[in-house]
């Protein structure tokens, strides 16, 4: 029985290490990197793209309210996604007679489209605040998507299994190794101590 449990303890704590490598990995890092903020200079820049709405969807243009939110129609939010590669389907105008204008947060930037409603113009602008501040982003999880957020719910079950298989591993081999539950303990009594001594309201 002991050798089966092994067994099963080894493969699930070998496969949970090896679907959780890179995530721990990366995770690791912007630790790191949020914990250190000013280690790192900030490397911001811009882009901005402008460009003619083609003849044939001013009139889906000028069909849309002159105030309140709205989405664009679909012929048009297709253009935009053609033209400056920024997919808007999901985002409602801020209307208003002059001009639409739509924005949104993404990981480490932000982005922006703005139509002028007289001269039938669209100007895109994307800023950045650098690869550090993008994978920061991907560390909290803000402004990546449900895709990304149900990868981070993955990777922590797989990094829950990997450490409940290591703590198994530890209690079966324990016996043999008398410093195992001596730095065990120290895991658990380092954090606790560190918040309760060093941090407070």
């Amino acid at each position: 029985m002991r050798a089966f449990w092994l067994k099963q303890l080894h493969t699930w704590h070998w496969i949970s290490a090896a679907l959780s490598l890179t995530g721990m990995l990366l995770f690791a890092v912007t630790g790191l990197t949020l914990n250190h903020a000013d280690w790192f200079a900030a490397h911001p820049s811009r882009h901005e793209q402008t460009a003619d709405i083609p003849a044939e969807l001013r009139a889906a243009l000028e069909a849309m309210a002159d105030s309140g939110e709205q989405p664009l129609p679909p012929a048009l939010a297709g253009w935009v996604r053609e033209t400056f590669g920024a997919d808007v389907r999901q985002l409602a105008a801020e209307a208003d007679p002059d001009e639409l204008y739509l924005s949104r947060s993404l990981p480490g930037g932000e982005a922006s489209l703005r139509i002028d409603r007289t001269s039938a113009t669209a100007t895109y602008m994307r800023s950045s605040r650098g690869w550090i501040a993008y994978f920061n982003d991907l560390h909290k999880g803000r402004h990546t998507g449900g895709v990304w957020s149900a990868f981070i719910d993955l990777l922590a079950i797989s990094c829950i299994v990997f450490t409940l298989t290591g703590l198994a591993l530890l209690w079966m081999h324990g016996r043999t190794r008398p410093l195992t539950w001596p730095v065990t303990g120290l895991s658990l009594l380092a954090p606790l101590l560190i918040a309760l001594l060093f941090i407070h309201g």
